[in-house]
């Protein structure tokens, strides 16, 4: 499913093209033949690999998979299974779009604006929350797998869903679901919407790079939105960074539903994204604050 993540993603502008093309023609991972980059790159290192490779640097510097990501995906499976350095490293690049390498004899500056995509067990048995089936995992366990991963990085994560199981009825059904070209048009018509909102802003192209000015501007709450808002960040003791993602991802919902303000319903959905907060690990869904 993960893999099919860059087919729905909008085309590269020529931008982005040149800036991927660089990257991976120094790191030697060019295509031969390939003069231009026209796909967005899908990088997805295995739980093994060291903080070298996956923020670059060695003893001649070159990129590493979080740059070879830039301008499209880093898909890490089994989440928890990454080593804790590796997993820290990221926290940086996640906010500031590229990463500083500083070493004894030189310092080099890769960007690094990738769309983490990451996916794991809700527990080491594979059965914590199942509808069907008991998890065998001692009491704590649960709670011990999850702070592999740390607060700080989860918390920059905008999107946190938990996905049961589907039953065999719905997989062995023949009815088509909605194609990848029919989302991928939804995503260009909400990316056309913020390349107009944001077409004065320098180095702002879309609505996860917006800084608290932005938000301020471009997210008007209503009363209603506000209250769901404030419950929520009070029931689940959510951090101000979290604040501002669940803000983010709203107006993105408010732009695929082609919708000029940011509505409580937008607030509501994005909140619900948030269930894998500290407070709400474990649900099975997020209860609703309104």
């Amino acid at each position: 499913m993960e893999k099919r993540l860059p087919s729905i993603l909008p085309p590269l502008t020529l931008q982005e093209a040149l800036e991927t093309t660089k990257i991976h023609s120094v790191a030697g991972k060019l295509k031969r033949g390939s003069m231009l980059m026209t796909q967005r790159p899908f990088r997805s290192p295995h739980h093994t690999v060291s903080p070298v490779a996956l923020v670059g640097g060695g003893a001649n510097p070159m990129p590493g998979e979080i740059s070879l990501a830039h301008n499209g995906i880093l898909f890490l499976d089994e989440f928890p299974e990454f080593s804790r350095s590796v997993l820290e490293v990221m926290r940086q690049p996640l906010e500031d779009r590229h990463i500083t390498v500083s070493r004894a004899k030189y310092t080099v500056d890769y960007p690094a604006g990738f769309m983490l995509v990451a996916s794991m067990n809700p527990c080491p048995c594979g059965y914590y929350n199942h509808p069907t089936k008991a998890c065998t995992c001692a009491p704590g366990q649960v709670n011990k797998y999850l702070s592999r991963i740390s607060g700080p990085l989860l918390d920059r994560i905008d999107i946190q869903c938990e996905i049961m199981p589907v039953p065999f009825e719905e997989l062995s059904s023949l009815k088509k679901g909605e194609s990848s070209a029919a989302i991928r048009e939804r995503v260009i018509r909400a990316r056309a919407i913020q390349t107009e909102r944001f077409r004065d802003e320098r180095e702002i192209h879309c609505n996860a790079q917006m800084n608290s000015r932005l938000i301020n501007e471009w997210v008007r709450l209503d009363d209603k939105s506000k209250e769901i808002l404030h419950n929520t960040m009070t029931r689940f003791d959510m951090s101000a960074r979290a604040y501002d993602r669940i803000l983010k991802v709203a107006r993105t919902i408010a732009d695929l539903d082609n919708s000029p303000m940011v509505e409580p319903r937008h607030i509501g959905e994005a909140v619900s994204y948030r269930n894998l907060d500290r407070a709400s690990w474990g649900m099975t869904t997020l209860p609703t604050p309104f």
